[in-house]
């Protein structure tokens, strides 16, 4: 089984060298002194007291590596429109794309059914450049749970968790996706099957849609903005917003609001991805995880009020940290809303 890490940073180095070690031929896309490590040294896991090293093809150039059997895109998800075009050579007729990333992911309307089948998002796929590349039939919705950290370059520590979730856009129980289910157990990973990828991506995204933007805001951690009970009321009502377009959309949610809270706050002093970008000066994955659920809800008519407010300020915390280039979607005119939002 050939397969590609395409953005071999912490995620995808832990998932490179478990699979490497299950018997995959596995190459690795990165960059800069975490790449060149790897190229000498191979990729090093510090995992469960023990250290283990993976010699693997690593490069910044995929036209070196060839079709493959499954492309793992394991970047932050405002990276993968840039990244597209170079993909190409790693994608034969038979290759699997398999999207281990944060947020809505392009192909969500593939196979979906209803109204929006066959749509796609301008917030995450600008152009469409991705459903038309990578096209949506080639999709395997992915969920990350694990957490881990580039501790040095090519030096990946894993904190905690072995899940990563694996779904068939349409639900069903492919050959493709049962073969990789299997090499990912071979290697040591959870990653069981789902007849609806979409429902457990929402329940991942319904916190991170509105913990990382506060936390952006307030440089909070999860713990803080969970207790008090201002902000816990700002996240709710950006949940119950999100959950309308959800539900509209056909997704089930297994536990309720309080209970997402809830646990997010039992993380502890966590902060977020959006944070640490924040404070590394990095881009922030605004869109696909705050703008993309605002422009579901105007293809669904759903106003999305406090997700607006809150949506805009993290814009603008990134735009005055030189962190821009995030999608505003035009403004929602007097004409475009709900009639009990016009009256004075």
């Amino acid at each position: 089984m050939k397969v590609c890490i395409y953005g071999a940073g912490a995620i995808g180095g832990y998932l490179g060298v478990q699979l490497a070690q299950a018997g995959a031929e596995v190459s690795l896309v990165a960059r800069g002194p975490h790449l060149e490590a790897m190229k000498q040294n191979g990729v090093k896991l510090l995992i469960d007291g023990e250290e283990r090293v993976a010699k693997v093809h690593a490069t910044d150039d995929p036209a070196e590596l060839g079709p493959q059997d499954y492309v793992f895109i394991a970047l932050k998800a405002h990276s993968v429109p840039g990244i597209v075009e170079r993909m190409r050579p790693l994608l034969g007729n038979d290759t699997s794309v398999v999207t281990a990333i944060n947020g809505v992911p392009y192909w969500y309307f593939y196979k979906h059914g209803g109204p929006l089948e066959g749509r796609t998002l301008a917030s995450i796929d600008p152009g469409a450049r991705q459903w038309e590349v990578l096209r949506p039939e080639r999709a395997i919705g992915c969920i990350v749970y694990p957490a881990t950290e580039v501790v040095a370059p090519g030096v990946i520590q894993h904190v905690y968790g072995d899940k990563f979730p694996i779904g068939e856009p349409s639900g069903e129980t492919s050959d493709r996706v049962t073969r990789l289910a299997a090499m990912m157990a071979k290697g040591g990973l959870r990653a069981p099957v789902l007849s609806n990828i979409r429902d457990e991506m929402w329940l991942k995204l319904w916190g991170n849609l509105c913990f990382n933007p506060i936390s952006a805001l307030t440089h909070a951690t999860l713990d803080v903005i969970a207790a008090d009970p201002d902000t816990r009321a700002v996240a709710r009502a950006m949940m119950l917003e999100a959950a309308a377009i959800a539900t509209r959309l056909g997704i089930r949610f297994r536990v309720d609001v309080e209970r997402r809270i809830d646990g997010a706050g039992a993380v502890g002093g966590h902060k977020t991805s959006m944070l640490q970008d924040l404070e590394r000066d990095r881009p922030m994955e605004i869109d696909p995880l705050v703008t993309a659920v605002q422009e579901m809800g105007r293809m669904l008519d759903l106003p999305t009020p406090t997700l607006d407010v809150v949506l805009a300020l993290v814009r603008q915390r990134a735009a005055m940290a030189g962190l821009g280039g995030h999608l505003a979607l035009p403004p929602l005119v007097p004409a475009d809303l709900p009639a009990a939002q016009t009256r004075h």
